[in-house]
């Protein structure tokens, strides 16, 4: 059985920082690109960044862009997200992706497992 369970969320002023990070068991963690999501309240589910399964290509939402940073620890089965300079409109559910085996994932679609979300809220 998949698993991927996301902590470090919170409430937190503009400007702070928090660490996101997904742990995943049940699966081979090395083999898939893995991503972060975001939903605000009453919007949809929107990519924030993705990590290819070796760390050496990342990808960014411009909304978050020179903020934000993944990564991953192949050898713990773990990826983070660093959320820094966080303003009011980063508050949402963070929702970590393990893509399916082998494949770069660049869309929704294209991620097979999802964790349950982890609520950030950013005060201002």
């Amino acid at each position: 059985q998949v698993q991927l369970v996301e902590s470090g969320g919170g409430v937190v002023q503009a400007g702070d920082s928090l660490r996101l990070s997904c742990e995943v068991s049940g699966t081979r963690f090395s083999i898939r690109y893995m991503g972060w999501f975001r939903q605000a309240p009453g919007k949809e589910r929107e990519f924030v960044a993705s990590i290819s399964r070796n760390g050496a290509s990342t990808s960014y939402a411009d909304s978050v862009k020179g903020r934000f940073s993944i990564s991953r620890d192949n050898t713990q089965s773990i990826v983070y997200l660093q959320l820094n300079s966080l303003k009011p409109e980063d508050t949402a559910v963070y929702f970590c992706a393990a893509g399916r085996p082998w494949i770069i994932a660049s869309r929704t679609l294209e991620y097979e497992y999802w964790g349950q979300g982890i609520q950030v809220t950013v005060s201002s």
